[in-house]
């Protein structure tokens, strides 16, 4: 559909102020043209004109005698009037609606209804289904015509039926060009670059052009994604000056406990400051983001995925991996080997025996991480992705984390386009789910799903 030209500094209003006046003139200049082409190419005999004909006749014979009628009438059919005469208790017969009547003909009627004095009974009157216009010629007799043309209009709908028509078409016609090319394009563009913007990068995420109102929006919208990059930035930097500030005294009161003599708190005390230290290192792990700025780059998942539980293996840990031997898609390597390491580390804290999935189909890839452990409660399944959550159930109970790992693996997730799932596995035990588009077109969009 053609697109309207791009008015510098115009607002949405003044572009349908020019609309409906450009659709006026339009009326206007092409209406009556085409109101004469219709009258003059389309002979459609006018209800109204038959009507007047009609009482006409009726006045000159209810003046007539009776031999005078006859000739009247004799003159009027060779003059190829189709009229009887008729007595006045033949409008008990009359309906209002008829059963063969033309669809169109009758909402034509309704939608133009003529402003003359209607015929003798109504201007939509039928006798035995056939449609009829009567006049009244004195109380004992009446003239009417069963034979009317097809199809029988009003002159109003005559002189308004194509202005109407074309108002239609062309107020529809320049609206719906105006839609789709000043409101409608503009903000799918925004919605999708909404889709695609990734807040830890600077650069515009809406194309600030169009009208003034989506170029008002575009700039909020970038000046809102600023803010709360530079809240980020900020609170990023708070939290790890304030990590690395706790590094220094947390080594000095190791080394202090390495030194003391032999005491049964001396073990316990070491545990303790080895525990913070992991939680500072995983948190400032998490702040770093580095998997952010990664670029993508075509590799093997399936060897990816080898490896992984190659050095799980190595560990002790009793894991395997399920699917093909080679499978190249585009992705982001160490994000992915992360999130993956993620999941499998969460898995063989909580379960003897983790099994690693992999397969495909048009749409998207599917990595699995199926444990056969106690599983995650149903009310936490979706808050355990959150940062800094840990639920209190038995899954929960061993971890010295602070409940980062989930949310590093839903970032990792969001940045490849797709989402992490928690779903229960029969009889018992969990399967995380990464899921995530694939498509040929570019890096950024890779599908991954964990089953």
């Amino acid at each position: 559909m053609p697109k309207l030209p791009n008015w510098p500094r115009a607002t949405i209003r003044l572009q349908l102020t020019v609309i409906i006046l450009v659709a006026l003139a339009t009326i206007l200049v092409v209406g009556n043209r085409l109101d004469h082409w219709v009258k003059d190419v389309y002979a459609i005999s006018d209800l109204e004109d038959l009507a007047d004909r009609l009482d006409t006749i009726a006045r000159v014979l209810a003046t007539a005698s009776p031999d005078d009628r006859q000739i009247i009438m004799r003159h009027a059919r060779t003059a190829g009037w189709d009229i009887t005469l008729a007595p006045m208790s033949t409008t008990n017969a009359f309906t209002h609606s008829s059963s063969e009547q033309n669809p169109l003909i009758a909402l034509t009627d309704w939608m133009f209804p003529p402003d003359n004095d209607p015929p003798l009974g109504g201007w939509q009157t039928f006798l035995n289904d056939r449609r009829v216009v009567a006049a009244k010629v004195d109380d004992a007799t009446i003239v009417m015509t069963l034979s009317l043309p097809e199809p029988i209009v009003t002159s109003d709908f005559l002189g308004r039926g194509p202005h109407f028509l074309l108002a239609f078409v062309v107020l529809m016609g320049l609206f719906s060009i105006f839609a789709v090319g000043t409101i409608t394009a503009p903000i799918q563009k925004i919605v999708e670059a909404a889709k695609r913007t990734d807040i830890h990068t600077g650069a515009v995420a809406f194309e600030e052009k169009g009208t003034i109102e989506i170029v008002t929006l575009a700039r909020a919208l970038n000046g809102m994604r600023r803010r709360i990059k530079l809240m980020m930035d900020a609170r990023t930097r708070m939290l790890r000056g304030i990590g690395h500030d706790l590094r220094t005294p947390l080594t000095r009161l190791k080394l202090k406990v390495e030194r003391m003599s032999d005491i049964p708190e001396k073990a316990a005390l070491i545990v303790d400051i080895d525990r913070i230290d992991g939680m500072l290192t995983e948190t400032l792990t998490y702040l770093r983001n580095d998997y952010a700025t990664e670029p993508s780059e075509l590799v093997n998942i399936a060897s990816v995925l080898q490896t992984i539980c190659s050095e799980f293996a190595d560990l002790g840990h009793v894991i395997s991996y399920d699917g093909p031997n080679k499978l190249n898609a585009e992705c982001r390597p160490v994000s992915l080997t992360r999130a993956v390491t993620n999941l499998c580390d969460n898995a063989v804290k909580f379960a003897p025996t983790v099994v690693v999935r992999l397969s495909e189909t048009p749409d998207a890839l599917a990595i699995a991480v199926d444990d056969d452990g106690p599983g995650i409660p149903a009310d936490f399944r979706e808050r355990v992705m959150e940062p800094f959550f840990k639920a209190d159930g038995a899954r929960s109970a061993s971890r010295e984390g602070l409940g980062l790992g989930l949310s590093i693996v839903a970032d990792i997730a969001r940045l490849h386009e797709g989402k992490l799932e928690l779903l229960p596995r029969q009889p018992h035990g969990l399967s995380a789910r990464i899921v995530m588009p694939r498509s040929q077109a570019g890096p950024s969009a890779v599908g991954l799903s964990v089953s």
